[in-house]
Parts: C-alpha cells; sequence; structure tokens
C-alpha cells in the first residue's frame, strides 16, 4: 500500500509535506537521512490509539519540494519551529531519529521550543561523525550527481541495505530508494549528503547540559552507521537522560523492531 502524505506547509524555506493521525495531546515524529517518515508507517497506527502523532518529510526529503537550494541542519529547525507554529501546538512531546534527532536538539536549544518529552533515536549529535562516504560526495558531487541511473540505483541500494540488523524487505527497500530515483532524487540524494556538515552539531553540543526536560535516548545495539558509543557519550551529556540499548536492531530501530519501539515509546511518553 503507498504511503502518501496529504497535506502541504508552506514554510519559509519551501514546500513541506505532512500529515497527522489519531486523538490525543501531539506527538511528533522526525526522521532522519537518508529517510523520510516513510519509516515511521510501521509504528504510526499504533501510536495513534495514544496521541494526534503529527509526522512530516524533510526539506528536500520523501515528498517534500527538492527544487530547493537548502536543505541543510541549518534550516532543518527552522522549518520544525514553523510547523510546531502552524499546528499551533504549546509543549509538545516530540521523537527525532538520526538527522531528526539532530533537529529537534536544534530547535530545542536554539529555537527555544519547549518540549515536554524528547526521545532521541541513534541521533546524530556527538562529533566526530560523518563516514567516508560522506566525505566523498562531498569533494566529488558534481560527479556524483552525473552517474548513470543504474549505477547511481546500485549505489544506493548498497548504502541504505547497511542501516538494519536484519535483511531489508524488499517494501521496506523500495519506500527508502523511491524518493531518490530519477533526476530530481538522484540530485536532490547527494545535495543532502553535500551540505552535512559538523558545525551544526558542533553549534549545540557544548549545550546538551543545559537540557532539563526528560530525554530518552534508544539506540540500536548494531547500528553499523552510528555505534552505541556514541550514545554512552551522548547520555553523560545530557544530565537529565536514559539510554536504552535495543538488541537485534540496527541504525533503523523502527524498521527492525518497530513492536518493541512502540512500547518503548508508549513507556516513556506516558509515564
Amino acid at each position: 500500500m503507498a504511503f502518501e502524505l496529504t497535506k502541504e506547509f508552506k514554510s519559509s524555506y519551501g514546500a513541506v509535506k505532512y500529515d497527522m493521525r489519531g486523538q490525543g495531546n501531539p506527538l511528533i515524529l522526525v526522521h532522519g537521512t537518508p529517510w523520510s517518515s516513510f519509516n515511521w508507517r510501521k509504528v504510526i497506527p499504533a501510536l495513534s490509539q495514544w496521541f494526534t502523532v503529527y509526522y512530516y518529510d524533510l526539506l528536500g526529503y520523501g515528498q517534500s519540494e527538492k527544487n530547493v537550494d537548502n536543505v541543510s541542519l541549518g534550516i532543518q529547525n527552522e522549518i520544525l519551529k514553523e510547523l510546531i507554529n502552524f499546528w499551533q501546538l504549546e509543549n509538545p512531546k516530540i521523537v527525532g531519529h538520526d538527522f531528526g534527532g539532530t533537529t529537534v536538539l536544534r530547535t530545542h536549544l536554539l529555537n527555544h521550543q519547549s518540549f515536554q518529552k524528547i526521545m532521541l533515536i541513534n541521533p546524530v549529535a556527538v562529533s566526530p561523525w560523518g563516514s567516508p562516504f560522506f566525505t566523498h560526495v562531498a569533494q566529488y558531487e558534481q560527479a556524483f550527481r552525473g552517474l548513470p541511473a543504474y549505477i547511481h540505483d546500485a549505489v544506493l541500494t548498497s548504502y541504505v541495505a547497511g542501516a538494519t540488523y536484519h535483511s531489508m524487505h524488499q517494501e521496506t527497500l523500495a519506500g527508502i530508494l523511491k524518493p531518490w530515483l530519477g533526476e530530481e532524487g538522484q540530485f536532490a540524494f547527494y545535495r543532502q549528503i553535500a551540505q552535512s556538515s559538523q558545525i551544526y552539531t558542533d553549534e549545540v553540543e557544548p549545550l546538551y547540559p543545559k537540557i532539563h526536560v526528560p530525554v530518552c535516548l534508544l539506540w540500536g545495539e548494531d547500528d553499523q552507521w552510528i555505534p552505541m558509543e556514541k550514545g554512552k557519550q551522548l547520555h553523560r551529556k545530557i544530565k537529565n537522560s536514559t539510554l536504552i540499548s535495543v538488541s537485534e536492531a540496527g541504525h533503523l530501530v523502527q524498521e527492525d523492531q518497530p513492536a518493541l519501539l512502540v512500547s518503548y515509546i508508549l513507556k516513556f511518553m506516558l509515564d
């Protein structure tokens, strides 16, 4: 079944597709890179039984506008702040994965957005970070943009396949790849990698001790992208945090262990 976002918000930086589901107190889900809200599809139905779940695609990702110049972490927090104001939410609960976790931290610390509770799943938050692939793409972005489509498809497939502990199902792989295929998608994929920069976490990392709201750090034990040690470092920096490791899960906990993820979210958010 197709995963489609039915609503659009015109942010100051570009058009963002979003949706909402359920009833109850607001809970926002923020995805990372190179993912989209598609990767929340297994947890949204269950969470919507307790919350009004808000989910969207970051600008430049998924179904949101791609033909824009800036999709960096430097503007994603500004967009999230605009969305929260547009949704008229006060002190919502929020879950951020990967770059989504970075976006949540930047929105809280730089935009002074209050959150009742924060859950971060394998976030990009502690330097140094960035794989050799990221560095290589940043240096040769134009060359990667010009790859033949079948080679781009192979590169992309190989890249995302390492994000799960279990073998990735074809339906999952197809949903992840879809936004990054075609001329526009290929251009957008390498652009968002090239615009990734540690400066955006360096900007907020010294502020982590100032976080006073409850924070739950959830980490896939077998994350090959951001190892568990980064979670331990972040836990030490955020004093008011708990750290939970998830067995048989890689970077995409929401794909490897969706039922377990739902239980952890509910336990933390409803406590």
